[in-house]
């Protein structure tokens, strides 16, 4: 792990914290604090941040106490307003009109959920290099120093490092390091490298002012055709169960929980979210159901069983309608998971004992309209306004909505820019503060065990320390081993000056590569193709449909990768690498190729590194491939490779 002086400091300043659960007996030394706009407060000769201005050390200021005792203390001196805005994350707004990339958070929708309506948690999903980016999150720091209590604001963000960027799932940009999709990880199934990669990330986040990642999604990726594969841990139960187990205790800084420096990890989704029952996904009401029976569920809860070992801050669960599953001997109430009894209760706060923090997915109470149901006409815009997973309560009122996941355990709802419905629920009777103080204790324990009531602001050199060149590296070096060598005839030795035809590889790469790229295929010596796993456009009417890979896993006749394969002279050697962001059935491509790669977001750069033979590809599929979409349509979408004959097993590679 590469570390600097500044990242050790913070770190040790966050250590003293951990020390200090409950007040000593013996002198402390002074936990170093961040503050600007709060004044600090002098007891027993230490200071503490004076959040609520009275001139006197309130005990919820008192860093030497637990966090339990804290928030305990906090809780009691909160509105109900106040303990509402605990139980939504929002969505943090651009500065820019929609859809043109923001250069900040706008200002006056920032105040108006921080300050009106008592919200201090949001995704980012702002994309700049990381000094503007810290500099952002800070100023939503002193926003909510003007509290009346000071409560911190917890930023949260989707995840930043990976190759694919998928709106609602992943955010790249910046500059922070690129490593391959979560299914690279799976290929090289190496708990060291997950954990450093992990540990990276931490750094990373709390560098830019983020103590939340929305991650890491630990799906069991069993049905083949379900866009959201990519960034799952793969199709092994026990690969996945072991990489989320060690990229949690990466994450949060420890084994047993959020330690100091470490970044609060929101495992997703529990479960059953990647059995899908058509392959396509639960954001869209034509995806909301999946199909896993009572003796498939276990292998899609064990990725959470191996990552509750390292004690997650917080799950997310999942979206879809399970059909067919029994838990107990029960049918399962054909709601979404996070409205479930059965699930989040049964499963999973009593079975398998998880006490940290519930987060829905995002839009689970919102109301699903007509056009949130059907789409909107053939050549209009998708409407973003309509999103709603609401699956199986879309007749309750939002109020009603809140109550009934409340009731089964859900603490805070994700994509709720106002918490006014859940107030309602409260004022109708439909919660009691009870519930809704259960649910407050385990949020504010989170933000004080993040040491955020102590130490808010991030110092702005901290993001000079974000995607070194070392970083970007090492990167690289991930994304490239991660490959997974499925044919090949010939060495992995591609030499300087050795003319190529390229498609899907940029010459600027070729070039840096020592390679000298050529547009007559008479000309070349070699042939690169780079494509990714095919798909079809089959929901453009849905703002996800029209984003998401849907459809057959086939190449077809007129696919441009098919196109670059038919055209190439006969003779002349083709490497070809497809990115499977699903899996895909490779076999037009195996019957031309002369080396065959199977990458999980391995840039230009990375690729050829391993043709060239820089680096060596070291993965193994995270996935079966199958041999035809009639054995994909034939699979149970709830058990892990069970398609007839496929292509390449699960876990294949070709040994040299």
């Amino acid at each position: 792990m590469i570390r600097t002086p500044l990242r050790i400091a913070l770190l040790s300043s966050l250590a003293t914290l951990a020390a200090c659960a409950t007040v000593p007996s013996a002198p402390v030394a002074q936990l170093p604090l961040a503050s600007r706009a709060v004044p600090l407060v002098n007891a027993d000769g230490l200071q503490f941040r004076d959040l609520d201005r009275n001139g006197a050390l309130t005990p919820y200021e008192d860093w030497r106490l637990s966090p339990e005792a804290r928030a305990a203390d906090l809780l009691a001196r909160m509105t109900l307003a106040e303990k509402a805005g605990q139980m939504v994350v929002g969505n943090l707004p651009g500065n820019t009109p929609p859809w043109q990339p923001a250069t900040g958070y706008g200002e006056d929708g920032v105040r108006t959920m921080i300050r009106d309506n008592h919200v201090t948690s949001a995704v980012s999903r702002l994309s700049v290099p990381a000094r503007p980016l810290l500099a952002a999150n800070n100023h939503l720091q002193e926003i909510a120093e003007e509290g009346r209590l000071g409560i911190p604001f917890l930023v949260t963000t989707d995840p930043r490092h990976g190759f694919t960027e998928l709106v609602g799932a992943s955010t790249t940009g910046g500059q922070f390091s690129q490593w391959p999709n979560g299914v690279g990880l799976a290929a090289l199934a190496d708990p060291v490298v997950t954990r450093r990669y992990a540990e990276l990330v931490a750094e990373d986040l709390r560098a830019t002012g983020f103590a939340m990642l929305l991650g890491p999604q630990i799906d069991l990726a069993s049905e083949p055709r379900w866009p959201r594969n990519f960034d799952t841990l793969g199709e092994d139960a026990e690969v996945s169960a072991s990489l989320a187990e060690a990229f949690v205790t990466g994450l949060q800084g420890g084994a047993d929980g959020i330690a100091p420096g470490g970044v609060a990890a929101v495992v997703k989704h529990f479960a059953g979210y990647g059995a899908s029952s058509n392959g396509f996904d639960a954001h869209n009401y034509y995806g909301r159901h999946a199909r896993v029976t009572a003796a498939e569920w276990p292998a899609q809860v064990r990725p959470f069983e191996g990552a509750f070992r390292a004690r997650p801050s917080s799950v997310m669960p999942a979206y879809p309608i399970i059909q067919e599953l029994t838990i107990n001997g029960a049918a399962v109430e054909q709601v979404g998971a996070g409205y479930s009894r059965h699930v989040m209760v049964d499963e999973l706060r009593e079975r398998l004992g998880f006490t940290g923090v519930t987060l829905s997915d995002w839009a689970i109470t919102n109301d699903c309209s007509q056009v949130c149901r059907d789409g909107v006409p053939a050549g209009q815009m998708p409407d973003w306004s309509s999103i709603s997973t609401a699956w199986g309560v879309e007749e309750l009122t939002r109020p009603q909505r809140f109550a009934k996941a409340i009731a089964v355990g859900m603490d805070q709802f994700g994509g709720v820019d106002d918490p006014a419905p859940l107030v309602a629920a409260v004022e109708q009777g439909l919660v009691s503060e009870a519930q809704v103080d259960a649910a407050v204790t385990r949020i504010l324990v989170r933000s004080f065990e993040l040491g955020l009531f102590d130490a808010p602001f991030v110092d702005e050199a901290l993001a000079d320390t974000v995607g070194t060149p070392e970083e970007v590296a090492w990167g690289l070096r991930v994304q490239a081993q991660s490959s997974v060598l499925l044919e090949a005839d010939r060495p992995l030795n591609l030499a300087p000056g050795t003319r190529i035809l390229l498609s899907g590889v940029s010459e600027e790469a070729a070039r840096a590569a020592g390679l000298v790229p050529v547009s007559d295929p008479a000309e070349a010596q070699a042939a690169i193709l780079r494509t990714r796993s095919p798909s079809e456009m089959l929901h453009p009417g849905y703002p996800f449909g029209a984003m998401h890979q849907e459809g057959s896993l086939a190449f077809p006749a007129d696919h441009p990768a098919r196109q670059f394969i038919d055209g190439l002279p006969a003779g002349l050697p083709l490497y070809a690498a497809v990115q499977l962001d699903r899996p895909a059935i490779l076999t037009p491509v195996k019957a031309r190729a002369n080396v065959l790669l199977a990458t999980f977001g391995t840039g230009d750069a990375a690729l050829l590194q391993v043709l060239t033979g820089t680096e060596e590809p070291k993965g193994r599929l995270p996935f079966e491939l199958p041999s035809s979409m009639a054995a994909v349509e034939a699979q149970s979408p709830g058990t892990a490779a069970d398609s007839a004959d496929p292509l390449y097993r699960l876990g294949y590679r070709l040994e040299r």
